[in-house]
């Protein structure tokens, strides 16, 4: 979907967390790898959400990408999957695993 986007860089990512905290405006980050099971599980959710709350951008990161490694070590990301919600330029919340009704009920709570 179109406010979907995938980031493909540590120079991208560091864009768009200036650009979050800059506008404050609504987003997600979703830390996910190919090789994750739990991450497919959750995708077609996140799909349905981000058609749900148009005004909301997700970001979503491979954490295997090559130059990405020491990004991932300062914001903590140990697991996938996980989700960043930012509301107002802030980290607000944070889902570690592929808990969908909890992802519905914190998208209902911060962005409706």
């Amino acid at each position: 979907s179109s406010n979907m986007h995938l980031i493909k860089s540590e120079e991208q990512l560091n864009g768009v967390l200036a650009k979050i905290r800059d506008e404050s405006s609504p987003a997600i980050l979703y830390f996910t790898a190919a090789w994750c099971g739990p991450c497919r599980f959750m995708s077609p959710a996140i799909e349905a959400l981000n058609e749900k709350y148009p005004h909301v951008t997700t970001y979503k990161i491979d954490i295997d990408q090559e130059g990405i490694q020491d990004k991932l070590m300062e914001l903590r990301i140990d697991s996938v999957p996980r989700l960043h919600f930012f509301s107002k330029g802030q980290k607000v919340d944070e889902i570690v695993g592929a808990d969908i009704e909890r992802l519905k009920h914190t998208m209902d709570r911060l962005y409706n």
